[in-house]
């Protein structure tokens, strides 16, 4: 009986123990650079194609997945590739998670390490290719020609299929660089080299930076500091000058396009010839080179063919104004069934939609149009000549895969029309494997048939966060300040959350171009860090706003000359909003962002002190004439022609507006936003006798590295938790 009585009273005890008994997070289990961190990520799986054939990769070894069962076959072991290729100090791979299988009709895997890269024959387990200049930067590597791309001492050579080292320039410094991403990787730039499909010749980017201003960034870890300048191109002054040449193996010789020639002088600016280069692509036969070329203004836009073999113009095949700005982003594709057609992408009648034209600049059509937008290009099913993609049609927030027929423009969807879809398309276009996860999904994978649509489950994730004290994650839409667009948002609350409470409330802010916060993903895309605040009892409450990506051309372009003035008033109507829920504690607000979002906390703080207690900007710009020439004139023009909007979002102005608590937060050597615009905020602030906290992380760039990120969160944590709780 006495036994009964304790079991009864211990299941009470049990029952009225809160959910805080469960385990609470640290930073170190949310943070990407936490010692926890990948324990507390969902399950996943490493899949690559071999053609049509879907193939895992793990450490260990690698497997190949039967398509319509699951079933798994291994097809070797990290021990066995070792044995085969004689792995010694150089060749040894030490796992398998990256293998690659660049043959759809042979039996090879590729695998590399820093300092070989190297073809196996799974089959007869034999070494069928192997390189001579692994160890080199920019490596690019063409599977046709088996030939290589890289930088030795900033000058660019390739390296034939024998081993043959050809040397393309001479006269490659810091000043001239060479085969390298350009333009500060606006543009959609992200390398510099680029071959033909029979990997004959080689497109590559020259560009002349020894006319940009030199920003001194200094090395503090020497015994005595070390100057590393780091040219910077700002708004309104001198840009670099780009070239893009063509290399043609077989004559060994180099041309450059006869490309329109731009003064790039902030005093004059040329701007009715191009000085941007981008979006480079090759014909299907490997002869014509095209590429979009814009002015510096940003507002005139051309698609031009070029001979590869002599560099001169063919023709122009395309053009697009604006009264605002062009923002070529994607390289034309030929259809893989018609080599004298090619897909383009352009948010000319207000969404990213897809057209196709032939070789003469002659549309064909426009192939989808309607109030979404086209997200990615994932590739062609040749046998149905359909394109699959991914669009946000089913929901502003959502990624979702569809095929698109060419011929009759009827889309299909391929997914189960929820979430947020992440698929990567087979070589031939008829399966898909799909990474996808909802509000309430933490990752699912399956593999689909795009003919039929079926798909087979291959992973379901369990909750990572099982036996943690989960927040609550919530979603929602608001009217924007123009009264008509709606915004959407998340709002994080305790798990305890108790209504009849007052909350201290921190806005998260982004609100740039091209990013977003807000998207039907596990947990509504949340960042870690607001589980870890709201573990201690805040509120967090992320809203997009107009300029944010994914909603169009208009709302993009409605912040145009005048950033950070459209996201405020939008980021007040969440305020708003806020301010009408009886839990939320009106006297306890505070902000936080980083880089634009840096930017975005400052411009609210000192714009509307009275509402803001806290805020923590995090590599903020504070005025637009010390950011880049690309970005900023895109998006403000250039001082020199909107010197009122440069003055509007200025904050140097605004310093003496402080009211609250501020810190202020930079990687002493960021090379995004410079020290100056932290430097010279302070300085404005000494004058004005305000006084806000900074704190600088020496050797670290626009954003924290590996552990570094764990301090700079419980840092911004402590603060909000000294001034507002």
């Amino acid at each position: 009986m006495m036994k009964t009585k304790f079991l009864f009273f211990l299941t009470l005890l049990m029952l009225s123990l809160p959910m805080s008994a469960q385990k609470l997070f640290t930073l170190e289990d949310l943070n990407f650079g936490g010692t926890n961190y990948h324990n507390l990520q969902p399950q996943n799986m490493w899949l690559t194609w071999w053609g049509d054939e879907l193939i895992q990769t793990d450490v260990e070894e690698c497997s190949l997945i039967d398509k319509k069962t699951g079933k798994k076959t291994r097809l070797f072991t990290l021990e066995e590739i070792n044995q085969w290729i004689g792995a010694d100090d150089v060749k040894f791979v030490r796992h398998l998670m990256n293998a690659t299988f660049p043959y759809a009709d042979k039996p090879i895997v590729a695998l590399g390490n820093r300092k070989a890269f190297i073809l196996v024959d799974f089959k007869t387990h034999e070494t069928v290719w192997q390189d001579s200049i692994s160890g080199q930067t920019a490596n690019d590597w063409n599977k046709t020609s088996r030939a290589t791309a890289y930088i030795k001492d900033h000058q660019l050579f390739v390296a034939d299929a024998q081993g043959k080292e050809h040397q393309l320039t001479t006269d490659g410094s810091r000043e001239i660089v060479y085969g390298q991403s350009v333009h500060r990787n606006e543009f959609g730039i992200h390398k510099g080299t680029f071959w033909s499909p029979d990997g004959q010749r080689l497109a590559f980017y020259r560009m002349d930076q020894s006319m940009v201003t030199d920003y001194p960034q200094v090395d503090i870890f020497p015994r005595s500091a070390t100057y590393e300048p780091d040219k910077y191109p700002m708004a309104g002054m001198n840009a670099h000058i780009v070239t893009v040449g063509v290399y043609d193996i077989n004559t060994n010789k180099t041309v450059y396009l006869k490309t329109p020639k731009g003064s790039v002088c902030g005093d004059s600016v040329d701007t009715s010839t191009p000085i941007y280069f981008t979006n480079i692509a090759w014909a299907p036969d490997g002869k014509t080179l095209y590429m979009f070329e814009l002015n510096r203004d940003q507002n005139d836009c051309r698609l031009i063919s070029y001979d590869a073999s002599t560099g001169q113009k063919i023709a122009e095949l395309y053009r697009e104004t604006s009264n605002k700005y062009v923002e070529p982003l994607h390289p034309i594709q030929f259809l893989p069934w018609n080599g004298n057609q090619f897909l383009m992408q352009s948010q000319r009648d207000g969404y990213n939609h897809l057209y196709i034209y032939n070789k003469e600049g002659k549309l064909i059509k426009q192939l989808t149009r309607g109030s979404f937008v086209i997200q990615e290009v994932l590739g062609f099913n040749k046998k149905q000549k359909s394109i699959i993609v991914t669009t946000n049609e089913a929901n502003p927030i959502q990624h979702n895969t569809y095929a698109i027929d060419v011929k009759t423009g009827k889309r299909t969807l391929l997914d189960n029309g929820r979430g947020s879809h992440h698929p990567a398309l087979s070589e031939s276009g008829q399966w898909f494997y799909d990474r996808f996860t909802e509000p309430d999904v933490p990752r699912n994978i399956d593999v689909t048939n795009v003919k039929t649509g079926k798909a087979l489950r291959l992973l379901t994730a369990e909750d990572p966060w099982k036996g943690y004290t989960q927040p609550i994650y919530e979603n929602g839409i608001i009217k924007a300040a123009d009264g008509v667009t709606d915004l959407y948002y998340r709002m994080v609350k305790p798990y305890d959350f108790d209504p009849t409470k007052k909350y201290p409330t921190v806005i998260y802010v982004y609100g740039g171009p091209h990013a977003h916060n807000v998207e039907a993903s596990w947990h509504w895309h949340s960042r870690s860090w607001e589980t870890y605040m709201a573990q201690k009892g805040y509120i967090l409450f992320i809203l997009d706003n107009r300029g944010s990506e994914n909603r169009g051309r208009d709302f993009e372009q409605a912040t145009f000359r005048q950033l950070g003035q459209i996201e405020m008033q939008d980021q007040m109507k969440g305020v708003d909003y806020l301010k009408a829920l009886p839990y939320v504690d009106s006297n306890r607000m505070g902000v936080h962002g980083w880089s634009f979002g840096g930017f975005m906390t400052l411009t609210l703080m000192l714009n509307h002190p009275e509402v803001f207690k806290v805020g923590v900007a995090g590599g903020p710009v504070i005025d637009w004439k010390w950011y880049e020439v690309m970005y900023g004139e895109r998006y403000m023009d250039t001082p020199q022609t909107n010197p009122e909007g440069y003055a509007k979002s200025s904050l140097l102005s605004k310093a003496k507006n402080l009211k609250g608590k501020l810190q202020i937060i930079t990687g002493y050597n960021d090379n995004t936003v410079v020290p100056q615009h932290c430097l010279s905020f302070l300085d404005a602030c000494i004058k004005a006798g305000t006084q806000p906290d900074f704190f600088a992380y020496p050797g670290e760039e626009h954003n924290m590295r590996g552990h570094a990120s764990v301090h700079l969160h419980e840092r911004i944590t402590q603060y909000f938790e000294d001034y507002l709780k």
